[in-house]
């Protein structure tokens, strides 16, 4: 996680994503790194349609590295889902080079569903349009709390 902060140049940020199978929720930081703000969440196709969109969003959002979700199991083990993050990540440096780290994501969508029933009060269809960049926000604070700390 420091690694991706030792690579950061002044007034970058950080995008944090969700990757899901149909959708990736994404998320911004600000510069310095205190606060994580839902950015938009980008209907999945292909993967180098994917990526374009992705770095389009690096560079113009001044962002220095990506914090990937990482979807370890309730028990700390890591499947298939894990697998794909990796590949996802693994195939985007072969684009570009991009500082990136993983954060574990165990219960960040269910944090943010509750928060957005309970709090928010959300109709299911609206939580449906933002739940993926608030998951992706969610990890991403998570994320720069622990470099803070």
């Amino acid at each position: 996680m420091h690694d991706v902060n030792n690579h950061l140049e002044r007034n970058e940020c950080l995008l944090g994503l969700d990757l899901g199978s149909k959708t990736i929720g994404v998320a911004v930081s600000d510069p310095a790194l205190i606060v994580a703000s839902p950015l938009q969440t980008i209907r999945r196709t292909k993967f180098t349609k994917d990526a374009e969109i992705l770095f389009t969003l690096v560079k113009d959002r001044q962002a220095g590295g990506l914090i990937l979700g990482l979807p370890v199991g309730m028990d700390g083990t890591e499947g298939p889902r894990c697998q794909s993050t990796r590949q996802f990540a693994a195939n985007l440096l072969e684009i570009r080079d991009v500082a990136i780290a993983f954060w574990d994501e165990r219960l960040s969508t269910a944090a943010v569903e509750r928060f957005l029933v309970g709090e928010a009060d959300m109709t299911r269809k609206r939580r449906s349009q933002v739940i993926d960049k608030m998951a992706a926000a969610y990890i991403l604070q998570s994320a720069l709390d622990a470099i803070a700390r």
